[in-house]
Formats: structure tokens, C-alpha cells, sequence
């Protein structure tokens, strides 16, 4: 686990007076609670392994707690905040600074390839820092995963059940679609377990600092994310029935159920085994028998 570095190198006032000068009332249905130990946010910078030479997306800037820590390190920061009440003190904070970029507005109902070339249009060295809004973390992971953005690095906060979700192995009670994806995309690790009492207001959960570093080279270069997802999707949405009648028996798969128990059998897979008790690699050389005879898997 990375330390945090000395907190006394960054000037930072306090938040409560933040909140006090500019009006601020935290938003439940937003899942807003103020970070009040700052070492914290200096333990996710490090996890983010930042130089100048990186450009970096925040989701959820709040009062620029960690925007400040990010800028003391990064090269550029894009801080998107879709709480305008926010937007005022993060702007007389970090306005001045040309490597600072604000965008107001909600990032799920945005392209973010489209979000970048608008604002950091030279950014060759991408990475994600946030401390993410319990209520569209898996949501926001997918829709950074999903975006063919090469993020290099992602170092998020998150509710402590989701981190042991993205890092469950097979077989696991919490192992699903999050996992196989966090496992597709990235190496995938938790840093750091933060105690809801580090919040105010205080969370009724714990929460984790995790971190996701990207492969170099895509793990299945002849199986599209899509196809791969649409079998992983369509498994889980029966995750109590076997691997048969969830992929041909439930509807959710668009595809011929004769080629889909060929291509189980072609990978040396059991149909009767439970989704949970399969591996990313098998899931993917399901995906590749399909592929192999012409389909494209997709959800119905």
C-alpha cells in the first residue's frame, strides 16, 4: 500500500468553511459526503502513480479536495461536477490555473472520447482519479470501460461492496459481470480501506480506494468486448441456473442454442456448471466458438 505524502506540502482551507462560504448543501440523493481525512485523497494521487506528463479525468470534484492534490502532480486535470452549486468555489480555486478544465453536466449522458477532444484535446497520457458517488459507480466504470478511451491508469473510491466485487475470484459469492469485466480490462487491486467515519455525513458503508491499471494488449484480440459481455450478461441474468438454460433457455442470448452448446462443448465446458464457476477465459472461448461460426453473440 502506498504512503501518503506529506500533507503540509499543499495549502488547503478548511472544507467545512468551503461549505459555509459558498452556500453548499450536500445532496443525499447524489451521494455526497465530505472526505474529512486528506491523507486519503494524498493516498489516491499516489496509487495514480502521477507525473507531469499525465492528463487527468476527475468524476465528482465536489469542493477540490483531490482536485488540488491532482494538480500539485498531473500535467492537466478535467474535473467534471454535475452539482452546479459546486462549480463557483471550484472555479475561484482553480480558475486561474490553465491547466485546469471544469465541465458541468452529468458524464453518463456524455460521450467522453467527444468530452476530451473538447477539453483536453492534446492528452496522449490518460488516467481517471475520483472519489466516485456510491449511486453511479458501476454504471461510470462501464461507461469509462466501454468508451475505447485508453485510460492508462483508474484510481477510484469506491463503496467497500463494490470494491470486493471487482476483485472477486471465480466462484465467489460476489463474482459477476463486474468482476469479469474489471479482470478483462485492467489488473484490478484494492490499495487502501477507508472506515465510513473518515465522511460527513457518515455513509451507513465502508469504502476502498481502488486501483485499475490497464493491459498493455488486449487480453482476447479475436473476441470483441461486446460479444464477450453478451454472454457474461446473459449468464448472470441467471446466475442460479445453469450455464444451459440461462444462455439457451432464458432469451437473453441472441443466438442459435445448437451453436451455443457446440461451442460449450467445443471449450471443453459443462453446460450444467453455474455461471459463477467459470473463469474469464472460458467465458471468452465460448465467445470464440460463436465467433468461429459465423455468430455474433448479442443480448436479445
Amino acid at each position: 500500500m502506498p504512503g501518503p505524502e506529506n500533507s503540509e506540502t499543499i495549502e488547503k482551507p478548511p472544507l467545512r468553511d468551503l461549505v459555509a462560504r459558498y452556500g453548499i448543501r450536500l445532496k443525499k440523493g447524489l451521494g455526497q459526503n465530505l472526505l474529512l481525512d486528506d491523507n486519503i485523497n494524498a493516498i489516491m494521487v499516489d496509487a495514480a502513480a502521477l507525473t507531469r506528463d499525465d492528463q487527468v479525468v476527475e468524476v465528482g470534484a465536489g469542493l477540490g479536495a483531490l482536485t488540488q492534490r491532482l494538480l500539485s502532480k498531473a500535467g492537466e486535470v478535467l474535473a467534471i461536477e454535475i452539482d452546479t452549486s459546486f462549480a463557483p468555489c471550484l472555479q475561484d480555486r482553480f480558475g486561474d490555473d490553465p491547466r485546469f478544465q471544469l465541465f458541468r453536466g452529468d458524464v453518463l449522458n456524455h460521450e467522453l472520447p467527444k468530452l476530451l477532444h473538447e477539453f483536453l484535446p492534446k492528452a496522449d497520457h490518460l488516467k481517471a482519479v475520483s472519489n466516485l458517488p456510491y449511486y453511479i459507480t458501476t454504471p461510470l466504470l462501464f461507461h469509462f470501460w466501454e468508451s475505447g478511451v485508453p485510460f492508462e491508469r483508474m484510481v477510484v473510491m469506491v463503496q467497500e461492496e463494490v470494491a470486493d466485487r471487482l476483485v472477486a475470484p471465480v466462484n465467489a459469492p460476489n463474482y459477476g459481470v463486474l468482476s469479469l469485466a474489471a479482470q478483462y480490462y485492467s489488473e484490478v487491486d484494492i490499495v487502501h480501506r477507508v472506515p465510513r467515519t473518515c465522511f460527513k455525513p457518515i455513509p451507513k458503508v465502508d469504502s476502498c480506494i481502488v486501483r485499475l491499471r490497464a493491459h498493455k494488449e488486449p487480453l482476447y484480440p479475436d473476441v470483441s468486448a461486446a460479444s464477450l459481455f453478451a454472454i457474461t450478461r446473459a449468464a448472470f441474468s441467471q446466475r442460479r441456473k445453469t450455464l444451459r438454460n440461462a444462455l439457451t433457455r432464458s432469451g437473453h442470448l441472441d443466438a442459435p442454442k445448437d451453436d451455443v452448446l457446440a461451442a460449450m462443448e467445443e471449450a471443453n465446458i459443462d453446460p450444467g456448471q453455474r455461471p459463477q464457476t467459470l473463469s474469464l477465459d472460458e467465458y471468452a472461448a465460448i465467445a470464440r466458438g460463436l465467433i468461429k461460426r459465423d455468430i455474433t453473440p448479442g443480448l436479445a
